[in-house]
Formats: structure tokens, C-alpha cells, sequence
């Protein structure tokens, strides 16, 4: 089986400066890795590249078998959408939809009718443990709710990637925990690839593989 991730020689540079330079970094498929790195190392730059959020200046980027290096932009949106689910610290929910239709929205870009994308995400919701908040809004959940629904809507189109940048960054130690217990779990039931950036070294702990991005590079720590 091909790995999930292949990045071979990939520089990135923000103007003049490289954040990334000549990194290469393989990931099988099902595996957990924590990125960590000071501020300023990259970590983001790399899990937007492996997103398919930016590009490389240069390199070869695999993606489940697939060449992702001179894609287009509307190539690498549809693929976001297929094989792609993002977590974010800062939860990125539309204020004025239901944590039902923050979840199936989505599945609408894929053309998905209402009904059948509410019947998915209403799944993801029980699956998350919020079925009985499927109705109320972001504003009326907590932060720790918030986030469980920010993951039922990147699992709703059944990702091979979970892409989680600082997912725990704006939670409680206890709410963190919950979070992390839950994305553990998903990855043990689905097998779906989790790929985090933390700077929590308990949370790295917890994850398959630790990978320390440092001078442009990425090493396992």
C-alpha cells in the first residue's frame, strides 16, 4: 500500500525566506503523528502544503498515491473536499447555521441534496456525541461542544486525512483531554490518518509518532 503522505525535497518560502527547505517526509496510511516545532518553524506552513491549502516552490508531493505537484487549484479543491478533513484551534463554524447544517455544509459542495447531507451529518454529530445539539447554534455550545461539531463536519465526507491544527489550543486541560481521547478513538475505529500540530507535550505523547519540525526540516523526535 502507498503511503498516505510522500513529500520529497519540498522548499517553501514566505518572500525571500525558505520556512521549508529540501524536507522530505513519509506518513503510512492509519498512522497518528503529533508535529511540534518553536513558533515560527514551519508547522503550519507544512500542514497547509500537506492539505493542499498552498504549494511548494519546489519538491514532489504524494497524496495517497497521487501527484499533487502541478495540480490546479480547482484539482486541489475537489480533493480537499474527497479525501481531506481539517480541525482548526479557532473552530471555524458559521455563526448563523446549526451545528446540523455547520456539519453537512460540505457535503453540499459535493452537490449532496439537504436531506441525504443532514441524514450524514446528523451520524457525525451521534458519532461525536452531540446528537441532542444537532439544532443550537455555535454561539449557545461551549468551546469543548464547538469543537466536537468542528470534527463532525471534517469526518462527514469521510476523510483518509484529519488535519488538526492545535485542535485543543482554546480548551480546558480536562476539555482538551476529551478532545484528544476522541480523536484517538476515531482514528482506532476508522483508521482514518491523524496528522496534529501541538504544542502540548502530553498530547504529542499520546499520538503513533512525534515529528519535530526544526531549520526547515522535519525529523522524528
Amino acid at each position: 500500500m502507498n503511503p498516505i503522505i510522500t513529500l520529497q525535497g519540498i522548499t517553501r518560502r514566505l518572500g525571500t525566506e525558505p520556512v521549508l527547505h529540501n524536507l522530505s517526509l513519509t506518513i503510512p496510511h492509519g498512522q497518528t503523528c503529533a508535529i511540534i516545532g518553536p513558533s515560527g518553524a514551519g508547522k503550519s506552513t507544512l500542514l497547509n502544503l500537506i492539505g493542499l491549502l498552498d504549494q511548494p516552490c519546489c519538491g514532489r508531493m504524494m497524496l495517497a498515491g497521487q501527484d499533487m505537484t502541478a495540480t490546479t487549484a480547482d484539482q486541489r479543491a475537489i480533493l480537499r473536499n474527497r479525501m481531506l478533513g481539517f480541525v482548526f484551534q479557532s473552530f471555524n463554524l458559521l455563526p448563523r447555521l446549526s451545528a446540523l447544517d455547520n456539519v453537512a455544509l460540505p457535503l453540499s459542495y459535493r452537490g449532496i441534496g439537504q436531506a441525504a447531507a443532514r441524514r450524514a451529518a446528523r451520524a457525525q454529530l451521534e458519532a461525536v456525541g452531540l446528537g441532542e445539539r444537532a439544532q443550537h447554534l455555535p454561539a449557545d455550545m461551549s468551546g469543548g461542544q464547538r469543537q466536537r461539531v468542528t470534527i463532525a463536519r471534517a469526518l462527514v465526507t469521510e476523510p483518509a486525512l484529519l488535519l488538526a491544527d492545535e485542535p485543543t489550543g482554546n480548551l480546558d486541560g480536562a476539555t482538551a483531554e476529551e478532545i484528544a481521547g476522541l480523536l484517538l478513538r476515531l482514528n482506532r475505529e476508522r483508521g482514518v490518518t491523524l496528522l496534529m500540530v501541538t504544542h502540548d507535550p502530553a498530547m504529542a505523547r499520546r499520538m503513533d509518532r512525534c515529528i519535530e519540525v526544526r531549520n526547515g526540516g522535519a525529523f522524528d523526535a
